[in-house]
């Protein structure tokens, strides 16, 4: 893999292909609101050609917010790495905090984020349900099959 590195404006349709692949669109709903996550900064690493770890960032109210993070394979730091350009970019920027979200069913995102000094900050019940009723393709069962309900914010003080 090259080695991460900041967005460009030429990566924008390799990683709206990416995350469309992954996320099933590029379009991330965060509060009601639908975030173009391929027009976002972040930090990106490829594998022949094609992206293999992703992170896109969004600034706003003091804090850098990561709005996808992605890497592959799972298990071998790409995430770890991530997580501190976004630290890093953010220090840079004068934010105070890294902030995440997570669905309830996704366990692995929850230990991920907490064994790097993320704590929990916000529960949202019933913040899928609503955005289901936005997009209906949200399934109703997540991993584990545990009902897709709620979201849960996690916070990094930086």
């Amino acid at each position: 893999m090259t080695p991460l590195r900041p967005l460009v404006p030429a990566d924008r349709d390799i990683v709206r292909r990416f995350l469309g692949s992954r996320w099933g669109s590029a379009t991330i709903l965060l509060d009601g609101r639908a975030i173009d996550a391929a027009a976002l900064p972040g930090f990106v690493g490829c594998n022949g050609g094609e992206v293999a770890a992703l992170a896109t960032l969004l600034d706003e109210r003091g804090h850098s917010e990561i709005v996808t993070l992605d890497a592959t394979p799972a298990g071998a730091g790409i995430g770890s790495a991530l997580l501190e350009l976004a630290a890093q970019r953010a220090r840079a920027l004068g934010l105070n905090a890294l902030l995440t979200r997570t669905t309830n069913d996704n366990l692995d995102a929850l230990r991920f984020y907490q064994r790097r000094g993320f704590r929990l900050h916000r529960l949202v019940p019933g913040a899928i349900d609503l955005e289901r009723e936005a997009d209906p393709a949200i399934p109703l069962l997540g991993r584990h099959g545990i009902p897709l309900r709620d979201e849960i914010s996690l916070i990094r003080p930086l």
